[in-house]
């Protein structure tokens, strides 16, 4: 196949780019930096220099592609007008990436026992509102003739394909820590997020791409844990002082009020069962603390 994927100078999108090209589809990738071009190449990804802004761009390299995969912004909706646009009538495929920070709760670092699944959605905060009106634009692109589908993310862990890029939530903490000295969480840190490793996700989207039937919302997740056991286990594995509560005050000073509160101190706990039923994706990854203990640092 022919692939757009945007994103592919970052974490998410350059690492399903570059699965995708190792399974021998050609992949031209979305980068907003000229020097990130020789970093794609190696990873057998044509690079296109651009930005989401640019929708004459993306429609065209969406008709030209047999697949697109966004994945630079969950929250860019002129991007995702524009491929819709694009691929209208296609049937060709286009998968959108979500976050499941679109179900938490802003708890502060206090546990809750709410479980969310993809047929059963909470109506979202208003902070998150506009990423949610998104999903459902990509999922109504169904009624278009666009096989569209959103695949949304829950914590992802790992490292990625392309140098110098990372997750968001566990680099956060694991930063703070070494500049510190101590490894904190926001409040008690007894807030719990799902979570999947980043070599699940690339799979999640070559089998999504191959097999999903259009207008279908997927979370993405192989298990969950709480904060405060990454954190033991992070300080475990940086040799550092901690983990310490932190004031969710004290916490968006350093994060700001949208990672602190909602990356950092909510809970995002979801049941993926679509992906394991309709597109059989089996992950293979499924401790996030065993991750961080053997692996995180290298």
């Amino acid at each position: 196949m022919n692939i757009f994927v945007t994103g592919a100078g970052g974490f998410i999108g350059g690492s399903i780019a570059a699965g995708l090209a190792r399974d021998g589809h050609r992949v031209r990738g979305l980068i907003r930096r000229e020097e990130q071009r020789d970093a794609l190449k190696r990873a057998g990804i044509e690079p296109v220099v651009g930005s989401l802004d640019d929708g004459a761009l993306l429609a065209d390299e969406a008709r030209a592609a047999d697949a697109v995969i966004n994945a630079a912004s969950s929250d860019h909706r002129g991007a995702v007008e524009a491929l819709v646009r694009a691929l209208e009538g296609s049937d060709k495929p286009l998968l959108h990436t979500s976050g499941s920070s679109i179900v938490g709760d802003g708890s502060g670092g206090e546990a809750s026992e709410d479980v969310y699944t993809e047929a059963q959605l909470p109506e979202p905060t208003a902070d998150k509102a506009p990423r949610v009106a998104i999903d459902r634009l990509v999922l109504d692109a169904a009624k278009r003739g666009v096989r569209s589908a959103v695949l949304c993310n829950t914590l992802i862990y790992g490292h990625g394909a392309i140098p110098d890029t990372a997750s968001v939530q566990l680099p956060r903490l694991e930063r703070q820590a070494k500049k510190s000295g101590v490894v904190r969480h926001v409040g008690r840190g007894m807030n719990i997020w799902s979570n999947v490793h980043i070599d699940d996700v690339v799979d999640a989207y070559r089998q999504a791409l191959a097999k999903t039937p259009a207008g279908t919302f997927y979370f993405i997740e192989s298990g969950e844990a709480q904060f405060r056991d990454m954190t033991t286990a992070m300080a475990k594995a940086l040799g550092l002082r901690g983990p310490e509560d932190w004031p969710l005050e004290q916490a968006i000073e350093e994060w700001g009020y949208e990672m602190a509160s909602y990356g950092l101190g909510s809970n995002s706990r979801v049941r993926g069962e679509r992906a394991r039923t309709l597109l059989g994706w089996q992950p293979k990854r499924t401790s996030v603390i065993e991750w961080i203990e053997k692996e995180m640092v290298r």
